[in-house]
């Protein structure tokens, strides 16, 4: 980075600062803002500054939105009986992408990560409980991830609401549509196998 003038290694560095971006990556993006035009660099700081200041969480599902609400909340078609918990924001994008389901979410933002700090303390899952207790409640559906972060967050929700009146259901793991055996890893057939369903 000695090549650079003092500007651009700043950029550089503040660049290099965001998930899954190298320090050659953060140049390349860096070069790539010094050829822009000066408008479309003020549209992107702009719109950078506008996320930071207007977006905040759904005082409901945790959810990411503009409004004190969000726009699945504030559906009165949704199934307000059922509760699908997810990771992030990611993830409930992903589900309504899909079209398949149409009740409402609960953002835990975060997955049990102790090597990284983060605990049950760090997710939002007194909100989670505070709904459960709350409202007419029927069905949790723990959707984490399948890596060991996310299963250890569902083990934990399991044992958290296993005491409730509700019931507790898990996103099936297994072969993807389309999907050929053989090339299929261990751990997926496994859970396929383990999660068959009548025909």
């Amino acid at each position: 980075m000695k090549a650079y003038a003092q500007p651009i290694k700043k950029l550089i560095a503040e660049l290099g600062k965001l998930p899954g971006i190298g320090e050659k990556t953060a140049a390349r993006l860096a070069n790539y803002i010094l050829r822009s035009t000066e408008d479309d660099v003020i549209k992107l700081a702009e719109s950078i500054v506008e996320v930071k200041r207007k977006i905040k969480l759904c005082k409901v599902c945790l959810n990411l939105t503009e409004e004190e609400t969000c726009y699945i909340c504030s559906d009165t078609s949704r199934d307000k009986e059922t509760i699908c918990v997810v990771e992030d924001p990611d993830a409930l994008a992903a589900i309504e992408e899909s079209g398949g389901y149409r009740g409402t979410y609960h953002v835990l933002h975060g997955a049990l990560a102790p090597l990284d700090g983060i605990g049950p303390d760090n997710l939002r899952l007194g909100e989670l409980i505070l709904r459960i207790n709350e409202g007419n409640i029927k069905e949790v559906i723990i959707a984490t991830n399948t890596n060991v972060h996310g299963e250890s967050t569902a083990l934990l929700l399991t044992k958290m609401l296993k005491d409730k009146d509700i019931k507790l259901t898990r996103i099936a793991m297994g072969v993807p549509m389309g999907g050929d055996l053989k090339y299929i890893d261990k751990m997926t057939l496994s859970k396929s196998l383990e999660f068959r369903r009548g025909m």
